[in-house]
């Protein structure tokens, strides 16, 4: 068996997504964030009922349009085209942002640069490269009752996006509680990572090796399993 290569055998950015799909409960409110997260959406398991929210006010939209088919009328907050399910609603700013920091969102999913073993997020700067201001993700990641983030594993270069403290500016304290990454599932709990799952044919010491903080065990770590055609 040839042995694994992280940066060749990891999952692709639609695998990730799909298992990230997969842990949405039926009936949650859900916002998802600006590019990688958005296509969270694509793979909603059938049957289940999920209501989408957009910072920029929509709630139940549905799934993008067929190319030729869109409505610029109808955007997200990341300004891609939508659909509309039956009973969409239409609202002010002022009162997407009263959503979200009410506490009415069952789950957000941010993308990240870091993620710290506390929770700490950092997703919109890296030094003087970023957006000028951290934006609704710092609303969102302390509004929702849950926070989870979809990430590569490590960055470009190889190095770990999983850390013990974050060294790029801060959207959110200790709110992060699961992080589905290239290479594995994580929980965060009482300030440690705990392995869930990891791709199949990666061992414990390869992943901890990209992994800066510690990876803690807590029962059984079963095979990340997605769908192949989604490499």
């Amino acid at each position: 068996m040839a042995e694994f290569n992280i940066m060749q055998d990891k999952l692709s950015n639609a695998q990730i997504a799909w298992r990230a799909a997969q842990d949405i409960e039926d009936g949650s409110y859900v916002n998802l964030g600006i590019g990688f997260p958005e296509m969270i959406a694509k793979f909603q398991p059938e049957g289940r009922d999920v209501t989408y929210h957009t910072e920029n006010g929509v709630l139940g939209f549905g799934q993008a349009p067929k190319e030729g088919e869109e409505d610029w009328d109808l955007i997200n907050a990341g300004k891609k085209p939508i659909t509309l399910k039956p009973g969409a609603a239409f609202f002010h700013h002022a009162d997407s942002f009263a959503m979200v920091r009410g506490g009415h969102l069952d789950l957000a999913v941010l993308g990240a640069y870091q993620v710290a073993q506390n929770g700490d997020l950092a997703n919109w700067r890296v030094g003087t490269k970023g957006v000028p201001a951290v934006g609704g993700a710092m609303d969102l990641v302390h509004g929702a009752k849950r926070v989870a983030v979809v990430t590569d594993h490590v960055t470009k270069d190889g190095g770990p996006k999983l850390v013990e403290r974050c060294t790029f500016p801060l959207t959110g304290v200790g709110c992060v509680t699961q992080v589905y990454t290239s290479l594995a599932v994580i929980d965060i709990k009482n300030g440690r990572f705990i392995l869930r799952e990891k791709v199949p044919g990666l061992s414990m010491d390869a992943l901890q090796a990209v992994t800066e903080a510690t990876l803690h065990i807590e029962g059984d770590v079963v095979d990340l399993i997605v769908p192949e055609e989604l490499a």
